[in-house]
């Protein structure tokens, strides 16, 4: 894997840039990790984007008003550059998945529904036996409202349709700031497979993080930590050419 300074780098967020905590809103921020991403994404030509299942209003209420691009919501809302205004594409969630999955979150235990604008997700990290059931009912909720599912570390998304991540870098690409780049993709989710296989077809490269596991990406780092210490070394190393892990 290298990075230089024909790089696209696109960065999932919960798994890869942070740990992943119990509730999406206690995971912890390193201080130097905003100022990294700024000034890596100044280095980049602004060729650096999140990808993340968060809202964009979400992620930046961890990070703080960043000046990065980002595709949030699975790619349902886009922030083409920094200073850019935000794209929705897809439709708003109807109000009764929300409703119909709250019910099923009381009902087993007091599961976590997490509201976003075009998608819901369903954590049961602290009740995985309810999963066949969580299955069916999301299966049901998807097929009465047209809508697709995600499936991550443990949770179940629902969403409008046409979003995902490898339609996000997609939709980068055909950016006059990122034409002819070659795109990399660190994530560590199944949510983040599209993503991956998006880049190879630019003929970049996909970067799992985490334990290895049947996967499109053709690299890996072992952690979020490992991530970080890539990202720093990649700051210096598009001054002198590639940099290699």
């Amino acid at each position: 894997m290298c990075l230089s300074q024909s790089t696209a780098l696109f960065l999932d967020f919960d798994g890869t840039l942070v740990e992943i905590a119990d509730h999406p809103h206690d995971v912890v921020v390193s201080e130097f990790l905003p100022p990294l991403l700024v000034q890596l994404s100044r280095k980049l030509d602004g060729r650096l984007a999140i990808v993340t299942g968060r809202s964009i209003a979400a992620l930046e209420a961890l990070l703080g008003p960043i000046s990065l691009a980002i595709a949030g919501s699975h790619g349902g809302e886009f922030r083409p550059a920094a200073d850019a205004e935000i794209e929705p594409l897809a439709a708003p969630l109807p109000g009764a998945v929300v409703d119909e999955l709250n019910r099923f979150a009381r009902a087993s235990g007091g599961l976590l529904v997490e509201p976003k604008p075009f998608s819901a997700a369903i954590h049961y990290r602290h009740h995985p036996e309810v999963l066949p059931n969580l299955r069916a009912c999301t299966e049901s909720l998807a097929a009465e409202f047209g809508l697709a599912i995600k499936h991550g570390k443990k949770v179940i998304e629902v969403t409008m349709p046409g979003s995902d991540k490898g339609s996000a870098v997609e939709r980068f690409m055909a950016l006059p700031a990122f034409d002819g780049a070659i795109p990399i993709f660190i994530g560590d989710d199944v949510t983040d497979e599209d993503a991956f296989a998006a880049v190879r077809r630019y003929d970049g490269e996909g970067v799992l993080v985490g334990a290895p596991r049947p996967t499109a990406a053709t690299s890996r780092l072992d952690g979020v930590a490992e991530v970080h210490r890539w990202l720093e070394a990649g700051l210096e190393a598009v001054h002198k050419g590639d940099f290699r892990p």
